[in-house]
């Protein structure tokens, strides 16, 4: 084992050289002075949501203390802890104003929506939240075979074997880092464009909400490793495996795995319609959004209906055909 490598004093679980806590039991770690340790901060205005287990750093400033990700009042005081400090932040282009009217067109859209949704829909909750990411890079390395269609002249067979090998770089490789968003909400919400970043002494963070990192580095690093896989199957795919092939193998290597922990701005939102409540998220920098929403119950009704009708319709029909078969038979 790694002399970089200790073991969590609480629960024995590996602390990797860059962990801060324990990923299995939270654990603080020790501090090192390792020159691969990521930098740490005191966070002086630390919270629990007791209703989702979100946890955040939060400003004295803003009005009330209320989780934006479940509209929680339940936030517990917490004590001053290391937490993972952000190299980068993408600042907020998005206002208030930009985002409600967002909403109101997306939420109004689909054709599963009720149709009042958009006029109806109140908000109840709406705050601008800087959301923990990591951010990776690495480089990859490919080998791939295929069998195609396309032979070459004169080949007595149906399919022709090819094989060929691809390098590439890929940056920008997000994974999400919420303990209160979901993995498929984190992702929906990319794009990023993270040549926007800037420094974190550049951002008023005081005034905003701030998610601390609730996912360690080296749990993110096999999701990392998903989105690379996909995305360079994908550039495989369409700069040399031909359209009519079949048995595509690809074998990658990743080199030279990188990452940064970066705050993203997302604006969290909570709507009401006929008592329920549902969550809804814009990227702060693009405006693309994502959440939930009602299903109008009497579309699906109108649905389902005409689609019995149009079956028993086809059935009759098959019947009296049938009949009158039988009848001219005779």
């Amino acid at each position: 084992m790694s002399d970089l490598l200790e073991k969590c004093t609480v629960c024995g679980g590996l602390i990797d050289e860059e962990d801060l806590f324990c990923g299995n039991c939270g654990t603080e770690a020790p501090l090192r002075q390792a020159a691969h340790t990521p930098s740490t901060t005191i966070s002086t205005h630390s919270f629990t949501c007791a209703g989702c287990g979100a946890a955040m750093s939060y400003s004295a400033e803003v009005r009330a203390l209320r989780c934006p990700f479940c509209g929680s009042t339940k936030l517990e005081k917490g004590e001053d802890h290391k937490i993972i400090a952000p190299s980068k932040v993408l600042p907020f282009h998005i206002h208030e104003e930009d985002a409600r009217r967002i909403m109101r067109e997306a939420i109004g859209k689909g054709f599963w929506r009720p149709p009042d949704l958009s006029e109806r829909a109140v908000i109840r909750n709406m705050v601008p939240v800087y959301v923990p990411y990591w951010v990776f890079a690495a480089e990859v390395f490919t080998n791939w075979t295929a069998d195609t269609s396309q032979t070459p002249y004169g080949a007595s067979g149906d399919w022709y074997p090819l094989s060929g090998e691809h390098r590439a770089r890929y940056e920008g490789v997000l994974v999400g880092a919420s303990g209160a968003l979901t993995p498929n909400e984190t992702s929906q919400l990319c794009p990023f464009d993270m040549d926007q970043a800037v420094s974190p002494e550049e951002v008023d963070l005081d005034n905003f909400t701030v998610e601390q990192f609730n996912v360690a580095r080296k749990y993110a690093r096999p999701m990392a490793l998903a989105g690379l896989e996909a995305l360079e199957r994908r550039a495989v795919d369409a700069k040399f495996v031909p359209p009519r092939s079949r048995n595509v193998q690809a074998n990658l290597r990743v080199q030279n795995m990188s990452s940064d922990p970066m705050l993203l701005p997302v604006w969290i939102m909570a709507y009401q319609y006929q008592e329920q409540t549902y969550r809804f998220l814009i990227n702060g920098q693009t405006g693309k959004s994502t959440g939930q929403g009602p299903i109008s119950y009497q579309r699906f009704v109108k649905v389902v209906g005409i689609v019995v009708a149009v079956a028993v319709g086809i059935g009759i029909l098959a019947a009296m055909c049938g009949g009158l078969g039988n009848l001219l038979a005779h």
